[in-house]
């Protein structure tokens, strides 16, 4: 399998990107990877990359992007941070990413059973981390669904608390970047999120 070039990226749509990815995670989830020959790939990105999707993702190790959208060398910026949060730094490489390497598709992606999560949705008050999950907060007062065991013991919780930090982190992305908001109304690029289930392996990806 080949790295993408300037000229493939080029002709790539947003539309098209998202399918590139559903693809690769159906790839994953039935074990029949692209075969790629990766050295081949170290060497065409050599000179230059042309990832097609940035994928903001969870520093969890069982959700690399590369793996369970079957991706190889070149093809994903991937940003990850625990709890799948959103910062100024990360904003700007995603700016680099879609607005001068110009990446088709950004992703934000949750995964269940998050433990960025769970503590949050534990109170948890421990060093650096403390500001890191206050701002996981907005997406647990913003779930209304869970009238009792409001805690990170109760997965459904979590899980729901999840995909809500998805829905407010793009609502971010769009809201802070004016460069990021204008090539997504200007149809150079598309906004999506998605969840992982750490125990299927499928990507659920949503309408926004």
């Amino acid at each position: 399998m080949w790295a993408h070039s300037k000229e493939s990226l080029e002709k790539l749509t947003p539309k098209q990107a998202l399918e590139f990815l559903k693809e690769g995670n159906m790839r994953f989830l039935t074990n029949l990877k692209v075969n790629r020959n990766l050295l081949k790939q170290v060497n065409q990105t050599s000179e230059g990359q042309f990832p097609f999707a940035t994928v903001l993702s969870c520093i969890d190790s069982r959700t690399s992007a590369e793996l369970i959208f079957d991706q190889g060398l070149g093809d994903i910026f991937s940003i990850r941070i625990a709890g799948t949060i959103l910062n100024d730094d990360i904003l700007g490489s995603m700016e680099f990413a879609c607005g001068i390497a110009n990446s088709k598709i950004i992703v934000v992606l949750g995964h269940t059973q998050c433990g960025a999560v769970i503590s949050a949705c534990n109170n948890l008050k421990t060093g650096h981390l403390t500001g890191l999950l206050d701002k996981i907060s907005p997406a647990i007062y913003k779930e209304t669904a869970t009238k009792v065991d409001r805690n990170g013991q109760n997965l459904t919780f979590v899980n729901n608390v999840s995909a809500i930090n998805v829905h407010l982190t793009i609502g971010q992305i769009r809201k802070q970047s004016n460069i990021l908001d204008s090539l997504e109304k200007e149809g150079k690029i598309v906004i999506v999120g998605g969840l992982y289930d750490i125990e299927t392996g499928i990507v659920s990806f949503y309408d926004n």
